[in-house]
């Protein structure tokens, strides 16, 4: 059987640096298999691969979206930077809607845009963090460079492709 399809947003190298480096510091290192990412669909169907490839290289002909780290949130063993994106939430419905009878339950639900930072760990690990990163936390722009599929294969992601939206390099 063929992998599923992840499609997550792409970081700018400044914001990927400073996302990745809070994943590696607060997220179990054994469990750490993936970096950074902002993820759009978890699972869509292998055989739409090449229709979703065509959709994303539509929208990335697109200016960047604008986008925000808008705060850290409790994940409950774990903690989130929750992203603010009207842009690219609505890409996001565009291609839901385009392959509304093929998502599962979890795509299928509401968006909540998320860079997960730390996960799988004591709830009181969980809200220690919390507490320190809301410390003094301010909303921080977050640049969007492009949209990217996935194979999962069961550990790291492997890439299908990756578009740049326009006047990316």
């Amino acid at each position: 059987m063929m992998a599923p399809l992840i499609l997550s947003a792409l970081f700018g190298p400044a914001d990927f640096d400073y996302l990745d480096g809070l994943r590696r510091a607060h997220f179990p290192p054994d469990r750490n298999v993936i970096a950074a990412h902002l993820t759009l669909f978890h699972h869509l169907p292998p055989s739409v691969a090449d229709e979703v490839e065509r959709r994303v290289a539509e929208l990335c002909r697109a200016a960047p979206p604008a986008a925000v780290i808008s705060e850290p949130v409790n994940l409950g063993r774990g903690v989130a930077l929750r992203v603010r994106s009207p842009e690219l939430a609505a890409m996001r419905a565009d291609l839901a809607e385009a392959f509304a009878t093929m998502l599962t339950p979890q795509d299928g639900q509401g968006w909540r845009a998320h860079v997960t930072i730390q996960n799988k760990v004591r709830p009181e690990e969980a809200r220690a963090l919390l507490t320190t990163m809301r410390a003094g936390w301010r909303e921080r722009p977050l640049a969007i460079v492009g949209l990217a599929g996935w194979w999962y294969r069961d550990g790291p992601w492997e890439v299908a492709f990756r578009r740049s939206f326009r006047g990316v390099e």
